[in-house]
């Protein structure tokens, strides 16, 4: 299997990042990029992500003040996701916030695909480096929740390869019909996780400002992609598109809330 990493290629950067940049294939196969993508498809699913930033509230953050508040919460016996015993008010607040903090993390698996899909299809260099940039933020936010999750003693949905497979077939699909309504698909997108992300924070328990940083900060990288995308000369997406998404995106969320 093609790897970015191997001897023939030059990655541009180490770890998880460089696995989102498709490089120049030498043997020219017409089979190579697909083959990238599968690559990429494994690693994002199984492999350990690796963000470019410090994690929203850890030490030496913008959040650091947001964790020490936590901290005092825990100790003030605040409901909050910190370790409490069984059925106790912060033990059930700790199982909230580990789904909400699953479903999120689902929510980069499918974003990772999304983007790989529409960068794999791109007709203009632009608008793919566009979307491959995008996609090194959204390792970040897949990486911030990964941490959360092991915080939390919680692990990823089971249905991760499923939400990539499923998200990158939609991604490429879109990026088929054209780059302008490929970069349309993404506002489209980034405005739907905005709200989603919006419900979140206010189901998140009082106490874990830890999560609510990672989500806050998620949140405006989002609202960013999205505004990139419209300046770029995005279509609007029909609004029978728009009421599939929603429909598509509630079945991921539902289902990666519980499995």
């Amino acid at each position: 299997m093609y790897s970015s990493e191997s001897s023939n290629a030059k990655p541009r950067r180490k770890g998880r990042a460089a696995l989102l940049i498709m490089e120049p294939m030498e043997s020219g196969h017409p089979l190579d990029p697909f083959i990238a993508a599968a690559d990429r498809a494994l690693r994002a699913v199984f492999a350990p992500a690796h963000a470019s930033r410090p994690v929203p509230g850890t030490p030496g953050s913008e959040s650091a003040k947001s964790q020490a508040e936590e901290e005092r919460a825990i100790e003030a016996g605040e409901t909050s996701p910190g370790a409490s015993p069984p059925g106790s008010p912060g033990a059930a607040a700790r199982r909230e916030s580990a789904a909400l903090m699953r479903v999120n993390h689902s929510g980069e698996v499918a974003a990772q695909a999304l983007y790989h899909g529409q960068a794999l299809f791109a007709r203009a260099p632009a608008t793919r480096d566009m979307l491959l940039r995008a996609a090194r933020e959204e390792t970040d936010h897949l990486a911030w929740c990964e941490t959360r999750l092991k915080e939390l003693d919680s692990r990823p949905s089971l249905l991760n390869p499923l939400w990539y497979c499923g998200s990158f077939a939609i991604g490429a699909l879109a990026a088929a019909t054209g780059d302008r309504v490929s970069l349309g698909f993404v506002v489209e997108t980034e405005r739907q996780v905005e709200g989603h992300l919006d419900e979140h924070l206010a189901r998140l328990p009082s106490g874990d400002t830890r999560s609510r940083a990672i989500l806050d900060a998620m949140r405006a990288d989002e609202i960013e992609h999205g505004a990139n995308a419209k300046a770029a000369g995005a279509a609007e997406i029909p609004a029978s598109v728009r009421v599939l998404m929603r429909q598509v995106a509630r079945i991921m969320t539902t289902a990666a809330y519980w499995i």
